[in-house]
């Protein structure tokens, strides 16, 4: 009798940049991938219990935050009261822009379509070789178009997407229409219904190959090292509370100086009062914690007012963060622990 396998949602449609990264983080003999629409249906899926685990995007390296992912981490409504961060997962970035030729274009013989057919990821993807300058300026994109991209007037994808690609675009596009959708999957799937070859998306190559999709550009993100932090995220409850999920086991007591940890907490702070941030900032100063991160988004409380995100290295349990977290309660309005988890970036 086989095992039932746990469910991982992860954003959406498969072929997404976040179902890259639950492919190469989640087993599939243990686990099954189940997409969703829209950020918060994971983080719903992850609250209700209907998943084990949620994979979201949270930072890039060019474009900052995720901001969808930090507003329902702010749980204004107290809608996800049980989610914590477990894990991180990081994913070189490399962007593509999609679509169907306009009838009139002519691809060289250099330039087949991609292959479509079931075995096709046992070669190499078909498609034309880029032209990159290795001496990009922050005023000249990295690539050129592989065809003329006149007839394009509309371009599909998530916002981060276009914060990634904005040389490319306002050198190549600047006539374009922006349409902003929930991933860079779901923009590929609404080009791929679209055969008048006057829209395109900014998404991956793995798209492409799935959707049939051409490559009208490829490597169009502003940076090469272009890459994007991801977090997993589980519900905790009970005994769990305080427990950091490793490689879908809990924290096994390894000491502090063993591995590398992250911790990220929120807080609003009484604004009326001089120096109330700086305040509570020092306490990670005090305890000699490191702060790798601060973010900020509107509380919806009043105008001008402001929940802050920070995120340091440690995990609760040791006796600086433990320490820092104690002294910071004191000196906060409110503030909830996010989450510890294991700090996977590579140095």
């Amino acid at each position: 009798m086989s095992q039932e396998k746990f469910i991982v949602a992860y954003l959406g449609p498969p072929s997404s940049y976040t179902h890259q990264v639950a492919l190469k983080t989640f087993d599939h003999n243990k686990y099954t991938l189940s997409p969703q629409v829209s950020i918060q249906d994971v983080f719903q899926a992850v609250q209700s219990s209907n998943a084990i685990t949620g994979v979201v995007p949270f930072e890039n390296s060019s474009n900052g935050s995720v901001i969808y992912t930090l507003d329902l981490f702010a749980d204004r409504q107290n809608l996800f009261p049980s989610i914590t961060v477990c894990d991180e997962a990081y994913l070189d970035i490399h962007h593509y822009l999609l679509g169907h030729p306009a009838p009139s274009t002519s691809l060289t013989s250099s330039s087949p379509p991609l292959d479509a057919s079931p075995n096709h990821h046992d070669a190499a993807p078909a498609h034309p070789a880029r032209t990159i300058s290795t001496n990009a300026t922050p005023l000249k994109p990295r690539t050129n178009p592989l065809i003329p991209l006149t007839n394009i007037t509309r371009i599909y994808s998530h916002p981060q997407a276009f914060g990634q690609c904005e040389l490319f675009l306002s050198t190549y596009l600047p006539h374009a229409e922006r349409q902003e959708v929930a991933s860079t999957s779901a923009a590929a799937t609404l080009v791929s219904q679209d055969t008048t070859g006057t829209s395109a998306a900014i998404s991956s190559l793995a798209a492409a190959e799935t959707l049939g999709l051409r490559v009208l550009g490829e490597g169009i993100e502003d940076r090469e090292d272009n890459c994007t932090r991801f977090l997993m995220l589980r519900r905790i409850n009970g005994k769990d509370e305080d427990a950091t999920v490793v490689d879908g086991q809990a924290w096994d007591g390894h000491k502090e100086g063993e591995r590398r940890y992250k911790t990220l907490v929120s807080f609003t702070i009484p604004h009326s009062s001089p120096g109330a941030l700086a305040d509570a900032l020092m306490v990670f100063k005090t305890h000699v914690v490191n702060l790798t991160s601060i973010n900020s988004r509107p509380s919806r409380v009043r105008p001008w007012h402001y929940i802050f995100f920070v995120e340091f290295e440690g995990r609760t349990g040791s006796g600086k963060v433990d320490g820092a977290m104690g002294e910071l309660q004191g000196r906060v309005e409110g503030w909830r622990l996010l989450g510890s988890w294991m700090d996977r970036l590579e140095r």
